[in-house]
């Protein structure tokens, strides 16, 4: 460890929103980065070079886009990470955005094909009427308000306009498991079930057929994992486009209906596969080094006459960067390099996949980052958020740093994790804090196991419910961790559950538990129950205008450690909410943590 790069080496680069959406043209590439510590929406040739900065935003972070024919764009952007995201639009020719919406307390949602396919309207989504609820609204040119159309007492939003404009497709979501498609009249509002189905099935809307006779979808229907399949509209028949032993991630199509792109989730890397769908053959696979899509998506998008597809593409041992692949060859080049100080030129290292034995005899899928030499080694458990996400071997900054310091990274896929199909997902569901707290003890008996761990230099980390982990094991798995992070994490089930946004409000039951019927159980589920068994030295990360696990969970947690006079650190970042949206704040969360993880395991 001689050549030993300092911690701002290894976060030397810039991150991006899961956007890549091409100008009409196919020239250019719309991406959402913080290269100007902030993230604001960028344009990039698709032959690559400085981009066009198009937003100048401080404090606001652009999350979608969408682009008409003639180029207008319609964006989405929240303040300190609130996700209170208000509607904008920057004209065709350029120029200042203008904020078309300011209701602090309500929240927009578009996607790719917002527009409507003569440009004169677009569709989105928000909670304006209901907070409860999440409706589909249309917002015609010329018009000072939008206009309510679907989605009364439901968690919906809208995806692509049928060709001739007529229909809007409206996704409903019932749970994480559950989600069905509707037909919508775009005048009268009229709506048809396009998916009725018995128990739990996800149909998930994509692209139309150019003749309007049907559109592409994914769907579990039947099957463990999310395939391909195409369902005509007249007669209401699905039938199978692929349907591999993994998910499909990912769908996108040209506006032609000639070409189609899909991820397939291969163990959490992902393969791009590209369709003809007139001819019925395959493209060329695309040229792309061996990565994935982040837990959030790739904003995989395909040019209107499908020649070329964009993509935020992930590496384990490289930060993401924007591609641009040449549909007709598979050509593949990076229109972006976000890599700065040296860091290019640093070795990081790829994770191994390996599977650790839990109680009820399934195999636990997670990244092993082993640190040179033959140990034994400290490491950290590291759990992901969600629950219902996966762990994909993406470029994880802390990970490179901590394993340049001697200490290795256990990242874990315990159940509830996506990616394995719907009945391993499910299992997470109202069992927060009951098997799961079981994989977390055989991944931490795993590691005591191997003769390249030492055992007694164990540490926890995660974030949202990888921070509910990390509390649940230190307070109830106790003798196991010396050192432990928590970024965002709910502390207290019962309180936890009544302060979620209120659109999910409508799920925690079956989530997590109901609050009204259920107290006593949640109560047995938090870890602040347990708070007087903690031994480990805790650091806990919170964003004061954090939406989904609000301060006050941190908060308590803290107050009783400290009145216990346990080892514990408290960092609020005021200006930031679920997560971070500031680069220097970023920086500041992560030097915290390799510090506070660094200090108490590296010896």
């Amino acid at each position: 460890m001689a050549d030993l790069a300092p911690f701002e080496q290894f976060f030397a680069y810039r991150r991006f929103q899961p956007v890549a959406e091409l100008t009409p043209d196919g020239e250019r590439v719309l991406f959402s980065s913080n290269i100007s510590g902030q993230f604001n929406l960028w344009s990039a040739a698709v032959d690559g070079g400085w981009p066009d900065q198009l937003t100048t935003f401080t404090e606001n972070t652009v999350r979608a886009v969408a682009v008409r024919t003639d180029g207008t764009i319609v964006f989405i952007a929240d303040r300190d990470g609130d996700e209170f995201n208000q509607l904008y639009r920057i004209p065709a020719g350029g120029g200042w955005p203008e904020q078309l919406t300011d209701l602090p307390r309500v929240q927009h949602v578009i996607g790719p094909g917002a527009w409507s396919p003569d440009g004169t309207s677009f569709a989105f989504a928000a909670n304006s009427r209901r907070p409860e609820d999440s409706e589909v609204f249309v917002w015609r040119d010329g018009d000072d308000e939008p206009r309510y159309l679907f989605g009364e007492g439901m968690y919906s939003f809208p995806a692509e306009f049928s060709p001739d404009g007529s229909k809007l497709i409206a996704l409903e979501v019932r749970s994480n498991s559950d989600m069905s498609l509707h037909l919508v009249d775009v005048e009268s509002g009229e709506a048809t079930e396009l998916t009725p189905h018995e128990g739990e099935v996800k149909f998930y809307p994509g692209p139309w057929a150019a003749d309007g006779s049907g559109f592409h979808l994914l769907t579990d229907e039947g099957r463990e994992f999310m395939g391909l399949a195409f369902q005509e509209l007249d007669s209401g028949t699905r039938e199978w486009v692929e349907a591999p032993d993994r998910d499909i991630d990912e769908l996108a199509g040209s506006a032609d209906g000639r070409v189609l792109a899909w991820l397939e989730n291969d163990e959490g890397f992902a393969r791009v596969r590209v369709r003809d769908v007139e001819a019925g053959t395959e493209l060329p696979e695309p040229k792309l080094p061996k990565g994935t899509s982040s837990g959030f998506g790739s904003g995989l998008a395909v040019s209107r006459d499908g020649s070329r597809l964009a993509l935020a593409w992930d590496q384990p041992a490289r930060p993401p960067e924007i591609y641009v692949v040449e549909t007709a060859t598979g050509a593949a080049r990076p229109v972006t390099e976000s890599r700065g100080a040296g860091l290019a030129a640093r070795r990081l290292r790829d994770p191994e996949l390996i599977r650790y034995p839990t109680f009820d005899g399934r195999e636990i899928p997670a990244w092993l980052y082993r640190p040179d030499g033959d140990g034994p080694a400290a490491f950290v458990v590291a759990i992901h958020g969600g629950p219902e996400a996966q762990e994909k071997p993406v470029y994880r900054p802390l990970f490179q740093y901590l394993l340049s310091r001697g200490i290795g990274v256990l990242a874990t896929n315990i159940r509830g994790s996506t990616g394995y199909g719907k009945t391993y997902q499910k299992l997470i569901h109202h069992d927060w804090g009951g098997a799961d707290l079981e994989d977390w003890r055989h991944a931490a008996e795993w590691l005591k196991a191997q003769d390249f761990v030492d055992g007694e230099r164990l540490g926890v980390y995660g974030g949202s419910y990888g921070g509910f982990a990390t509390l649940t094991c230190v307070t109830r798995l106790p003798e196991y961790w010396r050192a432990a992070v928590d970024i965002v994490g709910p502390s207290n089930l019962l309180t936890f559950v009544r302060a979620v946004p209120p659109q999910w409000m409508r799920f925690m039951a079956e989530w997590v538990g109901d609050p009204d019927t259920e107290a006593d159980f949640l109560r047995e589920r938090s870890p602040i129950t347990y708070v007087d068994q903690v031994r480990a030295a805790l650091l806990v990360i919170q964003g004061a205008k954090d939406p989904r696990v609000v301060q006050a969970e941190s908060d308590q947690m803290v107050e009783r450690l400290r009145e216990l006079g346990r080892e514990v650190e408290y960092e609020v970042f005021d200006d930031e909410g679920h997560g971070f949206t500031r680069y220097a704040n970023e920086i500041r969360a992560m030097r915290l943590t390799a510090d506070w993880l660094e200090g108490h395991l590296r010896h």
